[in-house]
């Protein structure tokens, strides 16, 4: 945990805590030392890993919406946040289709109303906003997108991602710039790892399969993403975060993915997950004809490499690994925190 020393005392504010990505990004923070508050709603699920970690004890947990800007600026007053993660969105493809206005109103409203409490607290030295590999316009092609190509997701959820990079953009050259506070985003490729319940994930589906004693039902076999554990973009964002609170010249846009081999095909995914499971999983092709999502996806992360000297720790198949691990420990009833604990130890060793 050296490599998080940094953190040590710092006052750290965390939207969206109570979700996936949140809880673990919480366990991590409180396991380095930081003074964490977390902004939310309720768990998007039950169950849920927020609830299950018991992380709710060593952090201040605010139940809020993203939406409620004054709740949100009274937050930021009582709390005084020194570094901000902004996780919180509705983060489904298909529930985007459902409820597009929803969607609309809590990724790109939510993201003007923490890019505004930013601007009012000075006491704000860092601010990442995390947002998705979806916001390019995906034009199918075989090569990786990079920062500077255009911005434009097809569904409400990509779409509405891609206009939270345009606010995030808009306050910094219209505000940030001339204020002592840095600000990056984060373009994150698809995260897997233990804890993650929601619906239309693939490797929660493989889960729930097993737990219900079936066969795992695959939509898109042939839909080729880049898969990476959830522990490596939450260390991509903590880097970043720590770096540009040090010098503001590290502030920017982002890609963060696995490397080439990791970004596989849905079918292939689900292979490494039965054969890491055993007890003879199997799998079936089954689509459903839901609404369109992106055949071929992948990033380039070369930016990040050269800025920062980073590379991924784990690959998909270790991944993949620590899920199974994870996912058994919960179906055994075992002690959620200390597998959390073992797994954040086990990724930050030098």
């Amino acid at each position: 945990m050296e490599k998080l020393s940094f953190y040590r005392g710092k006052k750290v504010l965390i939207t969206g805590h109570t979700g996936f990505k949140g809880a673990w990004l919480s366990r991590i923070l409180v396991n380095a030392g930081a003074e964490v508050t977390g902004y939310s709603l309720e768990p998007p699920t039950n169950p849920n890993l927020f609830s299950l970690c018991g992380i709710s004890e060593s952090i201040c947990s605010v139940t809020g919406d993203i939406r409620d800007r004054d709740k949100l600026m009274e937050v930021f007053d009582l709390r005084q946040p020194e570094i901000v993660f902004h996780l919180a969105a509705q983060p489904i493809v298909r529930d985007s289709y459902k409820d597009p206005v929803y969607t609309y109103e809590t990724n790109v409203m939510g993201t003007v109303n923490i890019c505004e409490a930013v601007r009012r607290h000075p006491c704000v030295q860092s601010f990442l906003n995390v947002t998705t590999d979806k916001v390019y316009q995906n034009k199918e092609w075989e090569w990786g997108y990079r920062e500077n190509d255009p911005l434009d997701g097809y569904d409400p959820y990509s779409n509405s991602k891609s206009c939270s990079e345009l606010v995030t953009h808009s306050y910094i050259n219209s505000f940030y710039s001339q204020m002592d506070v840095a600000v990056s985003t984060a373009r994150a490729g698809n995260v897997i790892g233990g804890g993650d319940f929601a619906n239309d994930r693939i490797i929660p589906d493989c889960v729930r399969a097993v737990e219900e004693g079936r066969n795992i039902i695959v939509r898109n076999p042939h839909s080729i993403r880049p898969y990476q554990h959830v522990l490596e973009p939450l260390a991509v964002y903590l880097m970043i975060a720590r770096c540009q609170y040090e010098d503001k010249a590290y502030a920017g846009c982002y890609n963060v993915g696995p490397e080439d081999r990791d970004c596989l095909t849905t079918g292939k995914l689900v292979d490494l997950f039965c054969q890491s499971w055993g007890d003879n999983l199997k799998w079936i092709n089954q689509s459903d004809g839901g609404p369109h999502e992106a055949n071929f996806l992948k990033l380039d992360c070369s930016k990040i490499k050269h800025v920062f000297g980073w590379n991924p720790r784990w690959c998909v198949a270790e991944a993949v690994a620590k899920t199974v691990e994870w996912s058994r420990a919960y179906i055994h009833g075992d002690d959620i925190a200390a597998c959390m604990d073992t797994q954040i130890r086990e990724f930050f060793q030098d």
